[in-house]
């Protein structure tokens, strides 16, 4: 695995999310690829993790959610992000015209099942993939690292998941949407949150960061397509820098500052690195 793409994305992992991968296939990027691609369309992309602390979203998610949806609007997918207050005027500002971003609001469980359906029936997304987004646990709390609720600040997205048939979930604690996947394994490993996230996804991503599950899945894409689609260490490390510079924080510190998960830009980096050396050793070539 060390050198797959799954492999990259693992390591350095510093929350033990690998204890994960025995209870996934191999080659868990190439699965939710493969979905993806198999339902063309448009793909709704959600993310946005709140840090109580700060009072702001993560720097981990938007960068990873905005690679993601690069790579499917260059292969002629519709792109839709989707998140609430904290991130969408940083989504907003990045994406511009390239992709719609909805602000899903923060609301009660039934006004946010509405919304959900009147969305899913305006959109008809083929795909909906979630990185790095919270999601209840079976307590219906919306549970942080530190195990504190803060449901008052995020907007129950996850009711976008409940009955759609091409779903991907990209996280690497336990407490976002697509856990549901493997709640009772993540609720025996000591180092992960107490109290998993239920909601399920069609095909799960774990990964040391987010963010980096979100450049695994567009390799895994990259090399089923025939292209590069992924983007370049100077673009991803503008990524972090921009979402940080609108008032994104570091997960580790609360601080706005380009690091992500604690790990600096030049850390980030050489996982995007490392990416791109297996995809040229692999002969895929650059779109």
């Amino acid at each position: 695995m060390p050198d797959s793409i799954e492999g990259i994305i693992l390591d350095r992992d510093r929350r033990g999310i690998s204890a994960l991968a025995p209870h996934l296939p191999d080659a868990f990027c190439d699965q939710a690829a493969a979905l993806v691609l198999e339902h063309p369309g448009t793909a709704m992309i959600v993310t946005g993790f709140y840090i109580l602390a700060a009072g702001a979203a993560e720097t981990d998610g938007p960068p990873g959610a905005i690679a993601i949806g690069k790579a499917l609007s260059s292969i002629g997918y519709d792109v839709v992000h989707v998140t609430d207050r904290y991130a969408a005027p940083l989504m907003s500002a990045i994406v511009g015209d390239e992709a719609r971003v909805v602000d899903f609001p923060i609301t009660d469980e039934a006004a946010s099942k509405k919304f959900a359906k009147g969305l899913l029936s305006e959109l008809k997304p083929s795909v909906i993939i979630s990185i790095e987004r919270c999601g209840p646990t079976d307590e219906g709390l919306y549970r942080n690292m530190r195990n504190l609720d803060i449901i008052e600040h995020t907007a129950r997205v996850d009711t976008l998941f409940s009955d759609h048939p091409a779903t991907v979930g990209i996280g690497d604690g336990g407490n976002e949407i697509g856990m549901g996947n493997l709640a009772e394994v993540v609720a025996t490993e000591p180092s992960l949150v107490e109290k998993a996230c239920v909601t399920t996804t069609t095909k799960l991503v774990i990964a040391s960061v987010s963010n980096w599950g979100g450049y695994g899945l567009v390799a895994a894409l990259s090399r089923r397509h025939g292209s590069n689609l992924l983007v370049s260490v100077d673009e991803e490390q503008e990524l972090v820098k921009r979402v940080a510079d609108m008032g994104a924080v570091d997960g580790m510190s609360t601080k706005s500052e380009h690091k992500v998960d604690g790990f600096t830009l030049e850390e980030n980096s050489q996982t995007v690195a490392r990416l791109h050396k297996l995809l040229d050793a692999e002969g895929v070539p650059h779109g």
